[in-house]
């Protein structure tokens, strides 16, 4: 009978933790997966203010999945897969079909019905495959990543939950999928917010942002969740027209390498 002194069992506990800390990030890669399959299920029964809200406990599993591997130093290629593949569903067909049955249906002929939320889901594909082949130690990522660009179609259906029921919103619905499509497949470089810390700076003044930042939330979560990813997908663009505006004057534009980032999961 083994006890806890003898030296098989010492030299097996850590191998016991290490299955533990590989299985608790997966279990929010699931969580991911289960998150935006329900939330399809949702959209297809036309409750689309919980499809939405989903796709925000999508995004939540998602953020939480990599911190935590990263902390725990159990990142590896399955993990990096299974990621992407959750991702697809989540941040991919969950808001294309979100925003197809809750806001395109004024439009269903001719195939701009589907199309549009086609384009925003084969952009989010590449723009996944394109991160798994050249992911790179960088404190931006290269496009709009698609938990931002998904996350921000929801945040839309949550402001507005009513069923779309005129051409002229549809019209302008399918420009935003086709936009946020066009951003993923881009060069333009978006901010990566995982250097965002607490611990840099005044903390005592960040943990105060944080709890402002959770209590309006809190309090107007559909108008503050709207504006932080409509303020997120700009950033890109308005980081790109500054560059572009320094190079003009001659100037180097600002260094886009963190020399010690890792890597990041989407």
């Amino acid at each position: 009978m083994k006890t806890p002194d003898d030296p098989a069992t010492r030299e097996a506990a850590p191998k016991r933790l290490r299955r533990r800390i590989l299985i608790l990030p997966t279990s929010f890669t699931v969580g991911n997966i289960f998150f935006g399959f329900y939330s399809i299920i949702c959209a297809l029964r036309g409750e689309y203010d919980i499809a939405a809200k989903l796709i925000g406990l999508s995004w939540l599993c998602d953020a939480l999945d990599g911190k935590i591997a990263r902390m725990a130093h159990a990142t590896s290629d399955f993990g990096l897969q299974l990621d992407s593949i959750a991702d697809v569903i989540g941040f991919g067909v969950a808001p294309a079909l979100l925003l197809m049955m809750w806001g395109l249906q004024p439009l269903d002929r001719g195939g701009i019905f589907w199309g549009a939320a086609f384009i925003y889901l084969i952009c989010g594909a590449m723009r996944l495959a394109r991160f798994n082949i050249s992911a790179q130690n960088l404190r931006h990522f290269v496009g709009m990543p698609i938990p931002a660009a998904g996350t921000l179609i929801a945040a839309l259906v949550y402001l507005f939950p009513e069923r779309v029921n005129r051409p002229g919103a549809s019209w302008a619905l399918v420009a935003l999928a086709c936009g946020l499509g066009a951003l993923m497949i881009s060069t333009i470089r978006y901010p990566s917010l995982k250097f965002v810390g607490l611990t840099k700076g005044k903390s005592h003044f960040n943990v105060f942002l944080l709890a402002l930042l959770i209590v309006t939330i809190y309090m107007f979560s559909q108008y503050v969740l709207f504006a932080i990813t409509v303020v997120y997908a700009a950033s890109g663009l308005i980081m790109k027209l500054y560059a572009l505006s320094r190079r003009k004057r001659g100037q180097e534009p600002l260094p886009l390498h963190a020399p010690d980032a890792a890597s990041e999961r989407h």
